[in-house]
């Protein structure tokens, strides 16, 4: 290997890196992310930190945060060369989680990490991104645009996202209220979210699926792109109408796990798969994977994305609030050692 300098200077772009792109982008997004802004928010994009103010619409707070990504689903918008909509999904994988606490998501940041920025598809993300923010209520404030030659192939990007919420500390609902007899309340899912895109992935493959392969009233890659659900202005409105014991954003671990994770122990679940449709992507999925119903559980949403668990009293008042279809899906039981802790039937 020869020590010999190179005979022109070398660049950071020479190398892979791209600043005046990642200017670029930071242009175009700007508007998107003014779009998200909140009155609390203290400076505009391009800072070393992103400024909030709480000021005093907390009496008490709590603050609340949460970080997650998107997964393999990444390859599937690839495939489809649709980045919008990951966006939304990066959002509503944090925001949803914090939600379960009773908190109102305040602010965003993303991380987009790539091989060599395309700014047009980098725009796409932050779009989505933008969009999932305005669903949610909360402001985009800043994030990290991160070009690794080496690092990623070409055409290969990741993202994660980070977002702090907060709850007054007298309404934080961590679960300890759940009793034996309360109900079991699920909310619409719009498809598998962003769970199990690593079995998907490896179904389409086996079964030689193709993306834009007809499936109910669309297609297999519609299905399996659509975007997370962002259950910010449902839940806020049941919260301001019912009391409500415990919730759960469905996610990994699919209705099997996690909806116990809220539950105190010596209580168990009886869960009613007959209550509420299961969208066809589910079906398609069991069937062309042979693929058991436990193990569907386990891994997806089924159809239900976010579970709110109160007293039978308070299913009207739950119901007025959400002003959408809430399934009544089953029933908190007490629970005896050795047994399994959540039952399906039928």
């Amino acid at each position: 290997m020869s020590n010999k300098p190179p005979s022109t200077p070398l660049s950071y772009r020479d190398a892979g890196v791209d600043i005046d792109a990642g200017n670029a982008l930071v242009e175009r997004i700007k508007p998107l992310v003014a779009a998200t802004r909140r009155p609390e928010v203290l400076a505009g994009l391009g800072g070393f930190g992103g400024l909030f103010q709480l000021g005093d619409r907390f009496r008490d707070p709590v603050l609340v945060s949460g970080t997650d990504g998107v997964g393999t689903k990444l390859l599937v918008a690839r495939a489809l060369n649709r980045h919008d909509t990951v966006g939304i999904d990066l959002v509503a994988m944090c925001v949803n989680d914090i939600l379960v606490c009773g908190a109102e998501p305040l602010f965003f940041l993303d991380y987009f990490a790539c091989g060599k920025l395309d700014v047009d598809a980098a725009v796409d993300v932050v779009s989505g991104i933008a969009e999932g923010c305005r669903q949610a209520g909360c402001a985009l404030i800043g994030g990290e645009t991160a070009e690794m030659p080496g690092m990623y192939a070409p055409g290969d990007y990741d993202l994660a996202g980070f977002t702090v919420g907060a709850v007054e500390r007298e309404g934080l609902i961590d679960g300890s209220a759940i009793s034996a007899g309360d109900v079991v309340l699920g909310l619409a899912s719009s498809g598998p979210h962003s769970n199990g895109y690593s079995l998907i992935r490896r179904v389409i493959e086996h079964a030689g699926a193709t993306l834009n392969q007809t499936l109910g009233e669309g297609s297999l890659g519609d299905a399996v792109i659509a975007p997370t659900r962002i259950y910010v202005a449902a839940v806020q409105r049941v919260l301001s109408a019912a009391r409500i014991h415990g919730m759960a954003h469905i996610t990994g671990g699919g209705l099997t796990e996690n909806i116990l994770r809220v539950v105190p122990d010596g209580l168990g679940l009886e869960i009613d798969s007959g209550q509420w449709p299961c969208p066809a992507i589910f079906d398609w999925l069991a069937k062309a994977g042979n693929i058991g119903q436990a193990e569907m559980r386990r891994t997806f949403n089924m159809g239900i994305g976010f579970v709110l668990i109160c007293d039978p009293a308070q299913v009207d008042a739950v119901r007025a609030g959400a002003d959408e279809p809430v399934h009544e899906i089953g029933r908190v039981i007490p629970h005896a050692k050795g047994d399994s802790r959540i039952r399906f039937v039928p």
